[in-house]
């Protein structure tokens, strides 16, 4: 059924309303919106809506541009020269790839599945090397909802995605099939120069929309447009311009500046994916066998992983988190479509097998810790003697308070617990950076992870009489909670939560306490003001209850 439309600006609606509708619908049932957009474009592909006046092309391409940018904004070359990401993220991508063609081509010899008859060594190779991806868009939403972004697992795994991305930005850039001009070699002059300028521009752009203009342009203008210039694949340009600037204090705060903007044009990627053709039985069933072939990923993670020292457990929880295909894949997949390598229908494949894998991979996410404990037994057989320093037992000494999350309020939190038990007070924190500070300013503050199953399994709680959880992940909050409860612990487990809802469900799920994080900031500050300004500005403290400071 076609249906045809006269005016573009009523297909522009339909499109917006389309991908909105089945994005908001793919969140409800806790899938990735990504997966909305793509069956919107199938759909409406399907119908015939395809003549709008959007640049749809344009906008996919600004988004990819965007999600390189940021992510190279996020790159630590330090991680990146670890050899579980370099050496892990490679191996397993030259493993995968050539299982995958070995596979194909197998079936394809056999001719019993189309798509796969008279298939090349090439194509085989080229959909085998796509497969090899895990998305980094899924990886990081998962991780972001857990609060466990800067935990071991969720190093190792961006560490590894951040390395996947690599390779397919060189694989993109080497299959424009041309050579890059003479000129490609003043790159490097030219970032050494504007580096400066692109740290004088952060230091002075301010806040706000004005410093999502300067990623647009630094990813764009700088990025993009000066590697075109000499030849070079602009989707690298903004990688480099991004990884130039990682180090400098406001990077994180422009990545989240750009966070929306990056979303909102990858929409127009996923969309026009799903506009590049309409599935049939054979797309579907060839996308469900990529679907099956996706428990040897895991499974070869899990094993790589386990070989570099890491736990069975942190290997685990990394390997769900890479068990997907990648939006790189789609784009790996639509370059060789474009230069004619492979046909639009591996295209079609790879766009139903990614939504296959989200699909898979956000049940196997939102039950990774549970799933785990069914499976720790047989998989602690992997683990090597020795132990990666990340993964090493945690002595607790003779702490008697426990505050897990360094931040803000735990500091706080230490600051005042210490002056009651001088010496017995042990903070925990998931990032390094954060423990390294805390150390350097004489507070007994070590690694720790608080969602971790196994650190409440293996760490002896005799001594300790109160556990403080200011972790700023409500999740990670009640996961430690609940599992202080499993193991029986007698004494007391005080928490904090951003919302009233949080604080009921801590107290419903056992916390001795819990407290509005904001409501007593304001408590504090009033405390803080009055005590300053003294009782001629406001009245003191009497009965429990605090008054309003007079100014």
């Amino acid at each position: 059924m076609e249906v045809f439309f006269e005016s573009s600006e009523l297909v522009n609606v339909i499109w917006i309303t389309a991908a909105f509708i089945f994005g908001f619908g793919s969140r409800q049932v806790g899938l990735p919106p990504m997966i909305g957009f793509l069956l919107s474009g199938f759909l409406l592909n399907y119908l015939g809506i395809t003549n709008g006046s959007l640049a749809l092309e344009f906008i996919a391409d600004l988004g990819v541009l965007l999600l390189l940018f940021t992510i190279g904004l996020k790159l630590d070359l330090k991680s990146l020269l670890k050899p579980v990401c370099w050496a892990g993220a490679t191996i397993h991508v030259i493993a995968i790839t050539s299982l995958f063609a070995l596979i194909i081509t197998g079936l394809g010899a056999w001719g019993a599945i189309e798509f796969f008859a008279d298939i090349s060594l090439e194509e085989a190779l080229l959909i085998g090397f796509a497969a090899s991806f895990s998305s980094t868009v899924f990886a990081v939403k998962v991780l972001e909802a857990r609060g466990e972004m800067t935990s071991l697992h969720g190093r190792v795994a961006i560490s590894i995605l951040i390395m996947q991305d690599i390779l397919a930005v060189l694989f993109i850039t080497i299959s424009k099939g041309s050579w890059p001009s003479a000129w490609a070699l003043v790159i490097p002059i030219f970032l050494f120069l504007i580096r400066p300028f692109l740290f004088y521009l952060l230091e002075r752009v301010g806040h706000g929309g004005l410093l999502s203009l300067g990623g647009l342009f630094a990813a764009t203008a700088l990025g993009a447009t000066s590697f075109e210039m000499v030849g070079l694949k602009p989707d690298l340009g903004a990688l480099v311009i991004g990884a130039l600037i990682s180090d400098h204090p406001r990077a994180p705060e422009l990545s989240q500046a750009l966070y929306s903007f990056k979303d909102l044009f990858l929409i127009g990627f996923f969309f026009s994916i799903g506009m590049t053709g309409i599935p049939g039985y054979a797309h579907i069933l060839v996308a469900l066998l990529l679907l099956v072939l996706l428990a040897l990923k895991s499974g070869l993670f899990i094993i790589l992983l386990t070989r570099f020292r890491l736990r069975s457990r942190t290997s685990f929880i990394s390997a769900m988190v890479l068990t997907n295909y990648s939006e790189f894949g789609l784009i790996c997949a639509s370059v060789a479509c474009s230069a004619k390598i492979l046909s639009t229908d591996w295209l079609i494949i790879m766009a139903l097998a990614l939504t296959f894998s989200f699909i898979v991979s956000s049940f196997l996410n939102s039950r990774a810790h549970n799933l785990y404990n069914h499976v720790s037994d047989m998989l602690s057989r992997l683990e090597t003697v020795s132990r990666h320093p990340g993964d090493l037992p945690i002595d607790l000494g003779d702490a008697e308070v426990l505050i897990f999350g360094m931040g803000r309020v735990g500091t706080g939190a230490y600051d005042a617990a210490d002056q009651q038990y001088v010496g017995h007070v042990l903070g925990f924190d998931n990032n390094r950076d954060v423990v390294a500070r805390q150390q350097n300013m004489g507070r007994n503050v070590i690694w720790g992870d608080g969602a971790d199953y196994d650190f409440w399994k293996e760490v002896p709680m005799t001594r300790v009489s109160l556990v403080m959880l200011t972790m700023p992940n409500h999740k990670a909050n009640l996961f430690a909670l609940k599992e202080l409860k499993f193991a029986g612990f007698p004494g007391k487990v005080v928490a904090t939560a951003a919302y009233d809802d949080q604080v009921a469900e801590l107290k419903e799920a056992g916390a001795d306490a819990a407290y509005h994080v904001l409501s007593e900031a304001g408590s504090g500050f009033a405390r803080h003001v009055c005590q300053t300004l003294g009782d001629s500005h406001c009245c003191s403290y009497r009965d429990g209850q605090q008054s309003i400071p007079q100014l």
